[in-house]
């Protein structure tokens, strides 16, 4: 992709907007993201360094704050994950900034994998660093930079920007280099696997997975490895931004509910991929179709919320009595918007059944329920919308 033709991401202007107040800004995610390219572009006056280069990395570790007092304007850090330590050393270096007066440096700091990483920023960098999470691209940020596809499309590339300059040969190349470079990669680094194809069977039944409640011991079983080993691996992969829970909502609700977490991936390209779904016509016949337009959506509302600067407060409801609305989404105010997302592009009367009776549950907390679906005609005949996922 030319520079000229980079996609504008959403998330520039929180980006901008906290470096004029905080002197760190640190942007985490997953890999191939679009991290570097957007903090080079943001700030292309700052040198950039990266930290998966084994003599910057060296140099660094060496002797930080001689390192870090080489850049007088600032720097963008980039792979922080290879070195967290260097959140102290910032800390020591923004203090002394203030101290001083007049023009302190500005610092960029991205990072794919949010263990001690995480760790690190909240120790070392209260009240100095905002803490910015870019996804994948969106389906709003596709759309705005004139892509069109259709949503089987967009579920099988995903948001990875390579995967949109690749032809189909070249997405299944690309997904299998990310699958084998990054996650397996990460896996090692973080955790001692003794038998790799043990694990990749465990991550293909979790894609498998994708929208249903996330039972340890099921896998257990299937995989053959012992739940506390499950639960390790869940954590890898979330670590990894691969997978990550959407947790059931509880708050007034009383003890009716079920208390397991549904599990979803970041990308459903990636997703697909592990599937085996690798064609527009295998996935539009898919059993699996709907749960995967379903992980769309979730992750539409998520990048919405991430893109705004903000954390996003998202839930599904189900109770015992299996009554079950895909999305809620908790305001600044604690009242509830709430969603049912379907895959269907025909308007049915039943979409707004679980709405309806989620509404009997949470009475005026409830303060806007949509259908988001495939289609693009509106109900007028309903107080509640109907909206295509589109227009999120």
């Amino acid at each position: 992709m030319n520079p000229d033709k980079l996609i504008n991401r959403t998330i520039a202007s929180a980006i901008t907007n906290a470096m004029r107040y905080l002197p760190v800004v640190t942007l985490i995610g997953p890999r191939q993201s679009g991290k570097t390219t957007l903090c080079r572009r943001l700030f292309d006056t700052l040198p950039y360094v990266n930290f998966e280069d084994v003599a910057t990395l060296t140099e660094v570790k060496t002797d930080p704050k001689a390192f870090l007092g080489k850049f007088p304007q600032g720097l963008i850090i980039d792979e922080a994950q290879r070195f967290p330590e260097i959140f102290s050393y910032l800390q020591v270096a923004v203090d002394e900034d203030r101290l001083k007066g007049g023009d302190a440096r500005r610092f960029i700091v991205t990072g794919s994998s949010n263990f001690a990483l995480l760790q690190e920023v909240t120790q070392s960098m209260a009240g100095r660093t905002a803490i910015e999470t870019l996804l994948p691209l969106s389906v709003r940020e596709l759309t705005e930079h004139g892509i069109a596809a259709t949503t089987s499309q967009l579920i099988l590339r995903g948001g990875y920007p390579s995967l949109w300059t690749a032809d189909e040969d070249g997405r299944q190349v690309l997904l299998s280099s990310y699958y084998s470079t990054y996650v397996e990669r990460d896996l090692h680094q973080l955790i001692n696997v003794k038998d790799l194809q043990v694990f990749q069977t465990f991550v293909r039944l979790c894609a498998g997975r994708v929208g249903t409640e996330f039972n340890a011991s099921s896998l257990s079983v299937e995989v053959g490895v012992s739940v506390p080993t499950i639960k390790s691996w869940l954590s890898v992969l979330e670590a990894s931004y691969v997978v990550f829970q959407l947790h059931p909502y509880f708050s007034s609700v009383g003890k009716r509910l079920v208390k397991t977490p549904k599990l979803y991936f970041y990308d459903t390209g990636l997703a697909s991929w592990l599937m085996g779904i690798n064609t527009v016509e295998q996935l539009d016949v898919h059993p699996l179709r709907g749960a995967l337009f379903e992980n769309l959506v979730v992750c539409e509302m998520m990048k919405r919320s991430l893109n705004a600067g903000d954390q996003p407060r998202l839930f599904f409801y189900r109770d015992r009595r299996q009554h079950e609305v895909d999305l809620l989404e908790e305001q600044a105010d604690g009242s509830v918007h709430a969603y049912e997302i379907k895959s269907g592009a025909t308007y049915r009367q039943d979409f707004f059944t679980q709405l309806s009776y989620l509404r009997s549950v949470l009475g005026e907390k409830l303060t806007l329920s949509q259908v988001l679906y495939d289609g693009d005609a509106e109900n007028p005949q309903k107080t509640d919308g109907i909206i295509n996922f589109r227009h999120l």
